[in-house]
């Protein structure tokens, strides 16, 4: 791999000195930016900018093009983990993200597809290595998933959700069954991670966006120990340097 030319944000997640703080933002590509609007109708959907590997480069380089980043977002999506366990994601306009599919039964949990992040999600891990190659070792690049947490939440409403009344009470009329689906949602998330670290992502982020959902008792409980499941399970060095 090339060597990295702007190595500020990797020292700053290692607690070493730096010369200023990195900046990047969560949504650096997006609606924003009128390349990216152009970008998104050559797609045709969303989702199909997700999954072309050169176009989703594209909109991965977009901001940086710009602005002086300290670091490049692979441009995907959360929900591509549950959409390759089989439930069928869509999007609906000004509705955001719904699944044709849902886990609330027993049933539903064994229907799930195995994966392997490789092969099922192999489209992201293409896109990775396509961001690396054009990065040219500019600034790094970071990898994403959702949480178990907030994948569940999408998985057992069928898309997003203002109260999370059907996850909340599955967490607590059917407590076993939401910890077999958070079990089983962590390990694919680190199997997804770790490719995606395989294919070139040099740091990595969980993002539990509805774990404030929870009580502090219910975070202990559904949350927390499923991203340190995830995180016990991720290699720590790629690259010859600390992921």
């Amino acid at each position: 791999m090339t060597e990295l030319k702007n190595d500020r944000f990797l020292r700053a997640l290692l607690r070493q000195p730096v010369d200023r703080t990195p900046i990047w933002m969560m949504r650096q590509a997006g609606r924003y930016l009128p390349e990216y609007r152009a970008t998104r109708k050559q797609a045709g959907s969303f989702l199909d900018l997700c999954k072309n590997a050169e176009l989703a480069c594209e909109v991965t380089l977009q901001p940086l093009r710009r602005y002086p980043m300290d670091a490049a977002i692979l441009f995907s999506d959360i929900l591509t983990v549950p959409d390759a366990l089989g439930l069928g994601l869509y999007f609906e306009e000004g509705e955001g993200p719904r699944f044709r599919k849902t886990v609330r039964s027993e049933a539903d949990l064994a229907g799930l597809n195995d994966i392997v992040a490789e092969d099922d999600l192999g489209y992201v891990m293409s896109a990775v290595r396509t961001i690396r190659r054009e990065l040219n070792g500019d600034v790094p690049l970071i990898g994403f998933s959702g949480s178990p947490w907030t994948l569940a939440t999408y998985m057992v409403e069928g898309g997003g959700s203002k109260d999370f009344a059907r996850v909340k009470a599955m967490a607590y009329d059917k407590p076993e069954l939401m910890h077999r689906l958070l079990t089983l949602l962590a390990d694919a998330v680190a199997d997804y991670l770790s490719a995606q670290i395989r294919a070139g992502a040099q740091a990595v982020q969980i993002f539990d966006t509805w774990g404030g959902s929870l009580s502090a008792a219910g975070y202990r409980e559904f949350s927390l120990p499923y991203m340190q499941r995830v995180i016990s399970r991720l290699p720590s060095e790629a690259e010859g340097r600390a992921v």
